[in-house]
């Protein structure tokens, strides 16, 4: 236990390199516990010593703040470039034009979202007290700065800190009363809980009561989720048969315009693949579902594409199909932007309905002062010149024979309680992914995580297709039902889970977690007032 403490003493007391060093270290670590390792127990270790390093903030300049911003900015930065190293993946796919921006992409955004992280730290430490109440400090205070990254310059809360705790399923399922930020919140106090364990017996009387807590808190989380997975068990909507084609085609193929016809022939052979004796093809399926961005072309401008879909579609089958979308022009127009858009369409070739993505993906569909860095000569991961056109609003999209139907292509799904339009709640979400930019990596996983999120907090069924895996049917309690590896070709036949009830955080979203949130900080505010006094 002495060694223990002189080594505590050690991060408390850090300074300059070594102090940033663990930080970094504290932060890259702390990445193990999202997808696809889940080992959120590491948090344990790594939160507490954030805890240790604001405690030792406190004898910097100006209260400490500037220290603890510094600190948070290396934990973040450790924490992001573990988290996020993959996104290098997609300047490799045109290395040619693209490779020299490898290094600022996978050093550069870590850089920016800890930005946050520091923020978080530096609000942490305005507010932090000399007792076990500083483990409440720092979870409002990163669950602002998390939400405020979730938000601000059109927000990007992916390895968001309380995806920690939505493995294994029954942790999960208290998303469906709190939604993503409560569980932020209790992310963090859970885990900075130790800390206390070794306090100064003279400002903490209870040293052992945090933690404690904290796994009881655990405990009935665990609980719950228990009882609310066996209380829903999976039911399938009657007389809906998906079949979702995973094509593992590689992104130069993709937007490859000579590639047409094998893209074509490959997506219709492999959708009439049989999968067993009890399938003979897409004729068991009544809707068949291909992933985002399918062709290497403008779908509605090819006639003959058009003509062999419908002559490929039985009389019972719909096609739900991702594809670039011109905008609405003559055909002799010089196309210079376009929409990234999902098509559904009939056994007659008749598109019924589309819908064109709203929250695109900045340096991937568009460049921010899109206009002044195309004269520089950059341009966006998808070449489109003048960026993709945004859609104009969320909706649900009607399918023959099936429930009203929620398309959201690639990262639409991470946005929790921005996912839903109020007043349109459908019987299913379909979302179409292209994460064959980021090869075999760890970001596929983290996705998939992050959309089985969505299906618990608005307790409806997610059916997810891409291109290259991992293509997912997930249950509205966030069970997956079947899916198809990463970077693996093939088909998935499933039937269509049916939605349940309503939950709590869809009903009212974000408000239990601001109350809990507000009435914490509440607390620590007051015991700071009193040990200042």
């Amino acid at each position: 236990m002495t060694s223990l403490r002189a080594f505590i003493a050690g991060i408390i007391l850090s300074w300059g390199w070594r102090r940033a060093a663990i930080a970094f270290v504290a932060g890259a670590v702390s990445a193990l516990a999202v997808a696809p390792f889940n080992a959120w127990p590491v948090l344990f270790i790594t939160i507490p010593v954030t805890v240790w390093l604001i405690d030792g903030a406190g004898a910097g300049r100006l209260g400490g703040i500037p220290a603890a911003a510094a600190s948070g900015w290396w934990f973040g930065f450790g924490y992001f470039v573990a988290g996020l190293y993959w996104v290098g993946y997609a300047f490799l796919v045109d290395a040619q034009t693209f490779a020299w921006l490898l290094p600022i992409a996978v050093m550069g955004l870590p850089a920016l979202l800890a930005l946050f992280m520091a923020f978080g730290f530096a609000l942490a430490r305005l507010i932090w007290t000399k007792d076990g109440t500083r483990v409440l400090a720092l979870a409002c205070a990163l669950t602002v700065s998390e939400w405020l990254r979730g938000h601000l310059l059109t927000g990007f809360p992916w390895n968001t800190l309380g995806y920690a705790l939505t493995e294994p399923l029954a942790l999960a399922q208290s998303a469906a009363l709190i939604g993503l930020w409560g569980l932020t919140f209790v992310t963090v106090a859970i885990f900075a809980s130790p800390a206390v364990l070794f306090d100064d017996r003279s400002n903490t009387s209870r040293p052992w009561l945090p933690l404690s807590a904290s796994l009881v808190l655990l405990a009935v989380m665990g609980a719950y989720g228990t009882a609310r997975l066996s209380s829903k068990p999976t039911r399938l909507v009657k007389d809906v048969k998906l079949r979702l084609m995973q094509p593992n085609l590689q992104q130069d193929v993709k937007f490859n315009y000579s590639a047409k016809q094998m893209v074509m022939d490959k997506y219709l052979s492999l959708s009439d693949r049989s999968t067993g004796p009890q399938t003979t093809g897409v004729k068991d399926a009544t809707i068949l579902i291909w992933p985002e961005s399918a062709f290497p072309f403008f779908l509605s401008r090819e006639a003959d594409a058009m003509a062999q879909i419908a002559n490929f579609l039985p009389p019972s089958t719909v096609l739900v199909t991702g594809g670039i979308r011109p905008p609405d022009q003559p055909p002799e127009s010089r196309i210079t932007r376009a929409y990234n858009s999902i098509y559904v369409i009939d056994h007659d070739g008749t598109i019924l309905s589309v819908y064109d993505k709203l929250h695109l993906v900045p340096f991937g569909e568009y460049l921010p002062f899109q206009s002044v860095l195309e004269k520089l000569g950059l341009q966006q991961l998808t070449k489109m010149r003048g960026g993709f056109i945004p859609g104009d609003r969320r909706r649900s999209m009607a399918i023959p024979n099936a429930p009203r139907m929620l398309p959201l292509i690639c990262y639409e799904a991470i946005f929790p309680g921005d996912v839903v339009p109020g007043d349109d709640r459908p019987g299913w979400i379909v979302n179409l992914t292209n994460d064959g930019w980021f090869g075999i990596s760890t970001g596929p996983y983290q996705h998939l995580q992050q959309t089985r999120m969505r299906a618990i907090e608005e307790g409806l069924p997610i059916v997810r297709s891409a291109n290259t895996g991992i293509s997912a049917v997930i249950d509205p309690v966030g069970r997956i039902i079947g899916h198809l590896d990463l970077g693996t070709e093939g088909v998935l036949d499933s039937g269509l889970p049916a939605a349940i009830s309503p939950t709590l955080y869809s009903q009212v979203q974000d408000i239990p977690a601001a109350i809990v949130i507000a009435l914490s900080a509440i607390v620590v505010i007051r015991r700071r007032a009193k040990q200042s006094a």
